[in-house]
């Protein structure tokens, strides 16, 4: 028998609070914040991302990011440069600090993580990703059929209770 919504939610809310949480007590190791991790993960890929990704990566609103960017270009982690595509827009990008500290995070929050492997054996780690995957995919998709958006599509965004919390440093 199928989960009521709110049964799903409350569940789906524990485990994140709960995951975001463990990730946080290892990031404050290193006087980072949840959502610099984020933003440092999406642009360790090398491409360089335009503010309204990171945003939407970070689950930020653009205000809160460009402060978050503002405080990762002063500490030498994260530059800024004109788009070569569009020079109305901004990329950030990793420096090679930025890249070393996110290394250095990555390997630290996997090595964390790895200690719920016995929790969560690996056939079912991966069938709960691809079902986490597939109800993102199904939200989102009803999301846009329904018009909520007036650009489209759907945008998964913080509540004002909500940002208030692991703000960024």
């Amino acid at each position: 028998m199928a989960r009521r919504p709110q049964e799903l939610l409350h569940l789906l809310t524990r485990a994140e609070r709960l995951s975001v949480r463990r990730v946080r007590s290892v990031l404050d190791e290193f006087d980072c914040s949840v959502e610099a991790w984020r933003v440092l993960d999406l642009l360790s890929d090398g491409q360089g991302h335009n503010m309204t990704a990171l945003a939407d990566h970070a689950f930020l609103p653009a205000p809160s990011l460009t402060k978050l960017i503002d405080q990762l270009v002063d500490q030498n982690l994260v530059f800024r440069r004109v788009d070569p595509a569009d020079r109305r827009r901004v990329l950030a990008h990793l420096t090679p600090r930025g890249t070393q500290r996110w290394q250095l995070l990555v390997r630290e929050v996997r090595a964390d993580w790895a200690r719920l492997d016995a929790a969560l054996v690996l056939d079912d780690g991966e069938r709960l990703e691809v079902l986490l995957d597939r109800l993102a995919d199904a939200l989102d998709g009803d999301a846009t059929a329904q018009g909520r958006t007036s650009t489209g599509s759907a945008r998964v965004t913080t509540g004002r209770a909500e940002r208030s919390v692991g703000q960024a440093r």
